[in-house]
């Protein structure tokens, strides 16, 4: 936790101990958006690093739109946002949903800040919705879209998978169906599992995982997905795989994913190797969806008639207009965000019968704005006579993102040699570039 204001009081020792150990999130602000006050707990729903919240406004932290923002809103109005729920991406690409308590902190009547108290409930969401998702049918292959090649790579290995019978670690960024491809190979097996057994590990604690020794030790066929085991920590990593070796595997069929590169993750300390070699039998990397542009028009097809078929929607189509913005796009979300979008759009059309660019949402055509932008070049960043300045707060991200996009290129995009010629911790760089692709 850190308090970034000096507080000169005798009380100070309670005030830190209260705030390290609550059960909630709380990030503090100051009148200018910059962080005061952050915890532990908030630490853990958001994934971010303490350094990294310490000099930057909420705008820089999070994919908000100034609108979107409840501390800032907060601070705009002076006024208490309740029990509001937020899902989006933090800068490490994990998807949070919380619900947020936030309240304006006033000093002799003057507003100097605000306080946000958040409650992790991404993994409440996920159980709850689970089993009422929009396609309520178990998923089988037959209904991934896999127009491109390399998502039908990406299903022909785990039919294999689902034969060998052996565990199987996904890899993929958030929101490129994961879960999709574990329940795939479940409703694969033959003989069938009966039961798909999801662990959560993004808010797992020991009593959850100390309950999956016990609901392993059934003798009934059972597929267990980890969602995310680079999420837990090292001691329940450890505990996990101690509870892993020692099921009897017969029956069972044993699935994790993980968020990024494994090599990257067992070198930063952040996923145990041995939990890594237990699952790596058969090892499949799904692409982001950037990557298999392919496939963005034939899910938008499939989720159009499956919406029409379910409740009427007249929407079939998409504007020329709007396939060249969704293709442009680099969709940090992957599959879940176009989801999202779809679900956005679709709440809001009448009687349309295709998707048009006055239909989509603000914060989705600001984010695609720049798509057809011309490259920054150095020339950019001069100050001409006659030319109109930029703010200084757009001038200082473009000229931020053309170094590090220049130091990058000169050391062959190599992270660890950018980082150590640019005198910054890697963790620092790669939060960096992360922002850069938002």
């Amino acid at each position: 936790m850190i308090f970034l204001k000096n507080i000169d009081d005798s009380l100070f020792p309670f005030y830190e101990f209260a705030a390290r150990h609550a059960a909630v999130g709380i990030h503090a602000v100051d009148k200018n958006g910059r962080t005061v006050i952050y915890n532990e707990k908030m630490k853990e729903i958001e994934g971010l690093a303490l350094e990294d919240v310490a000099d930057r406004s909420i705008l820089e932290l999070f994919n908000f739109e100034q609108e979107e923002s409840t501390l800032l809103k907060v601070l705009q109005s002076g006024k208490e946002q309740l029990n509001v729920k937020q899902t989006y991406w933090n800068r490490n690409g994990t998807e949070i949903t919380s619900i947020n308590d936030t309240y304006p902190i006033f000093n002799n009547q003057t507003l100097i800040g605000a306080v946000e108290l958040a409650r992790d409930v991404t993994a409440l969401e996920k159980f709850v919705l689970q089993p009422f998702r929009k396609n309520s049918d178990p998923v089988t292959f037959n209904q991934i879209i896999a127009s491109s090649p390399p998502m039908k790579v990406v299903i022909a290995t785990a039919k294999k998978a689902a034969k060998a019978k052996l565990p199987v670690l996904l890899i993929g960024e958030t929101g490129t169906g994961k879960d999709l491809i574990a329940e795939s190979i479940h409703n694969e097996l033959s003989p069938s599992s009966t039961v798909l057994y999801t662990l959560f590990c993004h808010s797992s604690d020991p009593i959850l995982i100390g309950r999956l020794d016990k609901d392993l030790n059934v003798v009934e066929p059972l597929t267990l997905f980890c969602e995310r085991i680079d999420l837990l920590s090292i001691p329940l990593q450890q505990k996990l795989l101690s509870i892993l070796l020692k099921s009897p595997n017969s029956n069972k069929q044993f699935i994790a994913s993980i968020g990024d590169d494994p090599v990257e993750l067992i070198a930063s300390g952040t996923l145990l190797k041995d939990l890594y070699y237990f699952f790596a039998s058969f090892t499949i990397r799904i692409p982001p969806l950037r990557k298999r542009k392919k496939d963005i028009l034939p899910f938008i097809s499939a989720y159009l008639e499956r919406r029409s078929e379910r409740y009427g929607s007249a929407l079939k189509d998409i504007t020329p207009e709007v396939e060249n913005l969704f293709l442009g796009y680099e969709w940090p979300g992957n599959m879940r965000e176009l989801e999202f979008l779809l679900d956005e759009i679709s709440s809001l059309a009448m009687n349309e019968t295709a998707i048009t660019y006055d239909l989509l949402p603000l914060h989705f055509r600001m984010k695609s704005a720049d798509i057809t932008d011309e490259p920054t070049q150095a020339a950019d960043f001069l100050v001409q006579p006659g030319k109109e300045l930029l703010p200084l707060d757009q001038f200082l991200r473009e000229a931020e993102a053309y170094y590090l996009q220049k130091a990058m290129q000169l050391n062959d995009k190599n992270v660890t040699k950018t980082a150590n010629a640019l005198g910054m911790s890697r963790q620092n760089l790669q939060y960096r570039l992360r922002k850069l692709k938002k």
